[in-house]
């Protein structure tokens, strides 16, 4: 099943996808579950992964809320999806730099995924109200 081919059979839609704003709703969607993965791999550390772990579990609410939200097609929010994309991109910086500071391959991947949703939050959020 495809995002794209979802939301083009909205009625709403009609046909009209805006493509950066799929791409991002995908990417917080995936971001999320990477991001709850690496929480709970960080949970079977040795080392204290307190910080990272309670990162990564906002991230994944954050993105999960952003892709259920980029996805919608009934009415308008563009007002309340620009304030989403905005706390995606500020959330899931914070998750890769704090992902960053870690040696483990799961937050090597966790802050990749997170820059990654940032680039394409900033993507949809410049195609908002055109």
């Amino acid at each position: 099943m495809s995002i794209r081919k979802m939301i083009a059979s909205h009625p709403s839609a009609g046909g009209h996808i805006n493509e950066p704003l799929a791409e991002a709703a995908k990417h917080a969607m995936y971001c999320a579950v990477i991001a709850t993965a690496c929480a709970d791999a960080c949970s079977a550390e040795e080392m204290d992964m307190r910080q990272c772990i309670r990162v990564c579990m906002d991230t994944a609410d954050a993105c999960t809320a952003t892709s259920r939200m980029a996805v919608r097609r009934t009415g308008n929010n563009d007002a309340g999806l620009g304030a989403m994309l905005r706390t995606c991109i500020d959330i899931c910086t914070w998750c890769a730099e704090e992902c960053d500071k870690h040696d483990h391959d799961h937050c090597k991947r966790c802050a990749q995924m997170c820059r990654e949703c940032v680039e394409d939050c900033r993507r949809a959020l410049a195609t908002l109200g055109n």
